[in-house]
């Protein structure tokens, strides 16, 4: 799964999730892509079930990019303490993601092999998504 080798700080405050993707938000490598249309939090497991669903379906055809990268800590108290005694232990690692952001790309396919392998992608996902293709 993803997470990053290093980071220069342990916990990271949460921060706010509002605007539109200033980048990230053209396709780049592929000719299809998946498009968030809404603001969330991508774990670094929805990103891999995610990437297991597309290569699964295209039978491990054509080229599949992954565009975020899961590098905010998420912390998190025990189960059942008591509130105070400062922030919880690191849980796992997000990517932030905003209206915009192309998440997956995919080339090498045609495009309802596209269409359908991002659709069930978009599933293991908790954010909506468009499917977008490159003007020719």
């Amino acid at each position: 799964m993803l997470s990053p080798k290093r980071v220069k700080w342990r916990k990271t405050q949460r921060g706010k999730r509002r605007g539109k993707a200033s980048r990230c938000n053209t396709l780049a490598f592929g000719e299809f892509g998946m498009q968030a249309t809404k603001p969330a939090w991508v774990d670094n497991r929805q990103i891999e079930a995610a990437r297991v669903a597309m290569t699964r379906f295209v039978k491990r055809g054509g080229k599949i990019w992954i565009r975020i990268f899961p590098d905010k800590p998420i912390t998190k108290h025990p189960a059942e303490s008591r509130m105070g005694k400062g922030k919880g232990a690191p849980e796992g690692w997000v990517a932030v993601v905003r209206p915009g952001t192309v998440m997956f790309e995919m080339a090498g396919v045609e495009r309802e092999t596209a269409f359908e392998a991002i659709r069930l992608a978009s599933q293991k996902l908790p954010v909506t998504t468009k499917f977008i293709q490159q003007e020719k």
